[in-house]
């Protein structure tokens, strides 16, 4: 699974012209299911992101969590996070979850935000999306199971 998380000042996702998303001070989550991903590694991912410090405390120091700050969640699934370019110019997806089973752990991970954060939108999966953001920073992270859980 991977995460690329941005510290926003403000976020917003549409579909068709139509905004589906919309948060302010939070996080602004693009998640990437694989073929090997489970609720196991998902679980883990999302302890991750909920115990993250990089919002900035009374001394300007990246000390607190997104909960310490009462902050939101927008979180959007982006296949193209397993994009291969390693040959040719046009990407390969063969690393991307099936459609069904990235479904699936998208919602799951979204459940598990909601059981925390009081304010968690979303995206629509498999959807042509537009995202805004105002990034604050800017502070953007990746996170990549593999790299952290052993």
């Amino acid at each position: 699974m991977k995460l690329v998380i941005q510290r926003v000042q403000e976020a917003s996702v549409s579909v068709d012209q139509e905004v589906v998303g919309k948060i302010g001070h939070g996080f602004m989550v693009l998640l990437g299911v694989s073929q090997t991903d489970t609720e196991e590694i998902a679980e883990k991912m999302f302890q991750k992101l909920l115990k993250l410090r990089i919002f900035e405390d009374e001394n300007g120091k990246t000390n607190l969590d997104i909960k310490s700050v009462n902050g939101e969640l927008l979180i959007i699934s982006q296949f193209t996070l397993y994009a291969d370019c390693r040959h040719g110019n046009r990407p390969s997806f063969i690393g991307a979850g099936t459609p069904d089973q990235a479904n699936a752990l998208y919602e799951y991970f979204l459940s598990q935000c909601r059981k925390e954060i009081p304010v968690v939108e979303q995206g629509i999966f498999g959807a042509h999306m537009m995202v805004s953001l105002i990034n604050d920073g800017p502070f953007t992270i990746v996170l990549d199971s593999n790299e952290i859980i052993k």
